[in-house]
């Protein structure tokens, strides 16, 4: 039986260094701590504990049930706390304080559970928080939930708005952490990341099976894997009501990029789904994209993708075949994976390529954000550019094609073939421009202008 092996604690160096700030503050300190599940927000919180602070984990149940737990964790700082009768949320902070001569940590993990089932915790910690006098005690709030974290920090009306030192919005890990995490490299650690993005639990779920498809086949594909209904469990922690999303997902996971055909699959209206839409892209579900140089508030020509890469696995490959899946058949899925999976882990890859962009010299240049490009050459024909961006002092252009699957003697051809489109790029505008490859591999035919390969993406993606 394969075990799953704790991995290193990667990263997080900035949101550590935040943390530890609040949690060395003599007291009436908050900081929130947020992000989607397994990205490491309770790892975080652990790493920087110290030996009498209290950490409590919250769960669904009721409030009764839940104050009498934490105070059975108190009890750990302080004997004979948990001896007494807490009826209210209210007579339990009090009694914390009470007992708080010194500096206290108070860290809530799924802050969320506690404040469903008791809609007036907020507005007493905001009490405390805004109360006169010396206060000993910082507190740490933590959740899954990103909207409902967000509502209680980010919104006017909400009663802890402002009174936070720090929000963390703990994000998946950028790609160039899996070498370290799964002992691989090169292209087929991109290809590892191309079925489990960012996310760390996923990565340690996937390494005892070698991190790629045998662990996509344990995981994901088997109708008993932990990571199989993983989809819908991020969106309950986000929405009431999850079909709508779920719809959404399925459909752009499908090849549906564009709003009136996405609104045509389902019969809606396209203005109804720009709001669903865009709680999707504030998730980080959903990437919203228009071309380069385009103003996106106002291009018209606005592309949507999947913007995680585990998503996009699902989507692609597992949710289509759910009712085979079901049944326990995977030979089919696992044929389609033969096929298909170079084409997908191809896409990931030339969003890492883009990613990378700022963090690479290329052509001894720093540059901005890059983006795709796709539309009317200046002879007329339709033209696309895989990666494209401006240097910092907006007088020269990167433009680059990205390729995966090509022949590594076909390097030469690709470099020439690219500098021919780029005559015809109306974008340029009389800049210079610097053209660039990104490739799996080098191969032995050098082209002649600048190469990037998986190795370089990687660095500069930690």
């Amino acid at each position: 039986m394969l075990l799953c092996m704790k991995l290193p604690f990667l990263n997080r160096d900035e949101e550590q260094r935040r943390l530890r700030g609040v949690l060395a503050a003599p007291g009436g300190e908050l900081a929130v701590v947020y992000g989607r599940r397994r990205c490491g927000k309770s790892t975080l919180i652990q790493n920087v504990l110290g030996g009498d602070d209290i950490y409590f984990l919250a769960d669904q149940r009721e409030a009764p049930l839940q104050i009498q737990a934490l105070a059975q964790v108190v009890e750990r700082v302080f004997p004979g706390f948990a001896s007494a009768h807490y009826p209210t949320w209210d007579a339990l902070l009090k009694g914390i304080r009470g007992r708080a001569t010194n500096r206290l940590n108070l860290i809530l993990d799924e802050f969320p559970y506690l404040a469903h089932n008791a809609p007036d915790l907020p507005s007493l910690l905001q009490g405390y928080l805004d109360s006169q006098g010396k206060k000993n005690i910082n507190l740490v709030l933590c959740g899954s939930s990103q909207r409902m974290m967000q509502g209680l920090v980010l919104d006017r009306t909400a009663p802890l708005y402002g009174r936070a030192r720090e929000i963390l919005r703990v994000e998946p890990l950028r790609a160039g952490w899996i070498p370290d995490a799964l002992d691989l490299h090169d292209d087929v650690a991109i290809e590892a990341y191309a079925l489990w993005g960012g996310v760390p639990r996923y990565w340690e779920l996937a390494q005892p099976h070698g991190g790629g498809l045998a662990a996509a086949r344990e995981l994901i594909l088997d109708c008993k894997g932990v990571l199989h209904e993983e989809p819908p469990r991020l969106l309950l922690d986000e929405l009431r009501t999850t079909g709508q999303a779920f719809s959404l997902l399925s459909l752009i996971g499908g090849g549906c990029h564009r709003l009136s055909e996405i609104a045509g699959r389902m019969g809606k209206p396209a203005g109804s789904l720009s709001r669903p839409l865009g709680n999707l892209v504030e998730l980080g579900y959903v990437r919203r994209e228009v071309p380069f140089g385009e103003n996106p508030k106002s291009s018209k020509r606005t592309l949507y993708s999947l913007n995680d890469p585990f998503l996009r696995f699902y989507f692609r490959f597992v949710q289509p075949n759910q009712s085979v899946l079901e049944m326990g058949i995977m030979e089919p899925v696992e044929s389609l994976l033969h096929t298909d999976f170079a084409a997908h882990t191809a896409g990931i890859w030339e969003d890492l390529t883009r990613h990378s962009v700022p963090f690479l010299n290329v052509g001894g240049l720093q540059w901005g954000a890059a983006t795709r490009w796709w539309g009317t050459g200046a002879n007329g024909s339709a033209q696309e550019f895989d990666v494209v961006a401006e240097s910092l002092d907006g007088r020269n252009v990167l433009v680059g094609e990205v390729k995966w699957q090509a022949n590594d003697s076909q390097a030469a051809r690709h470099a020439a073939e690219l500098k021919r489109r780029i005559s015809n790029a109306p974008f340029v505008r009389g800049r210079s421009v610097v053209p660039a490859l990104w490739l799996r591999r080098s191969g032995t035919m050098k082209p002649t202008i600048a190469t990037i390969l998986p190795a370089d993406v990687l660095h500069a993606l930690r």
